[in-house]
């Protein structure tokens, strides 16, 4: 099924059209800023071409979600399961309290991507950033996996400041040669190799697989910094392990 839509196309007629339908494969062209977009569904795949708005696949309970643009503020907002799959760069809060399914951006995402994200019985949330990452990545994560593959050109480092402030669960993997500035004390840095960890390997095999132009090779041959929780750190007392 295909859709047409134009700036003037209001963000509940569009997401009724594709809840309604009982098509299972909708690609919707002239996407302008729409919000909420998939918001809830499951078991579609929906292709859009432009630029959706905030709350791209809020609570996202199965839909695969391809984007042929840039997405907005908190894609993936609370999602369940599913996969977003981003060509272009992603907003603020990407993955916001995410606590399943994936999300895979092309480019760069902005301030607080994977901020609240956890993780519960068998749902792991997982975020792979192709290019870097604003401030407070990983702020107070509780749980599944951040990756950071510091392709981006603009020779800005992999992650702004404060990455992994009050985070006290799940785990971050950045391709980078140096730790992140400002990176806080309750905060343990491991430099890796990508190829030793099995679960990294895995990820990263995922991601090439819609971004051709990456190299499953030579990423996994790179050097990563893994960072955890340090175990007496003051956050990580406050909470249960997953």
């Amino acid at each position: 099924m295909e859709i047409n839509v134009d700036e003037n196309v209001r963000f509940q007629v569009l997401n009724r059209r594709i809840r309604e339908t009982s098509e299972k494969e909708i690609t919707v062209n002239g996407v302008i800023g729409q919000r909420y977009i998939a918001a809830g569904l499951g078991g579609k795949k929906i292709t859009l071409n432009g630029t959706p708005g905030n709350a791209l696949g809020a609570y996202l309970n199965g839909c695969d979600v391809y984007i042929n643009g840039n997405a907005q503020d908190a894609t993936g907002d609370t999602m369940n399961d599913g996969r977003i799959i981003i060509y272009g760069n992603a907003g603020d809060a990407t993955g916001y309290a995410m606590r399943g399914g994936r999300i895979y951006v092309r480019g760069n995402t902005g301030y607080r991507c994977g901020i609240h994200m956890k993780a519960y019985e068998s749902f792991k949330p997982i975020i792979v950033i192709g290019g870097r990452a604003g401030s407070f990545l990983g702020e107070y994560q509780a749980g599944g996996v951040i990756v950071v593959l510091g392709k981006n050109a603009d020779g800005l480092p992999v992650v702004h400041n404060f990455c992994g402030t009050g985070m006290h669960g799940g785990v971050m993997y950045l391709r980078c040669e140096k730790l992140p500035h400002r990176l806080p004390k309750q905060v343990r840095a491991e430099k890796v190799k990508g190829s030793d960890i099995p679960e990294l390997a895995e990820i990263i095999g995922d991601y090439c697989r819609y971004f051709t132009e990456y190299d499953k090779e030579e990423l996994l041959s790179s050097v990563f910094y893994k960072l955890t929780p340090d175990r007496e750190n003051p956050y990580k007392r406050m909470y249960t392990d997953n």
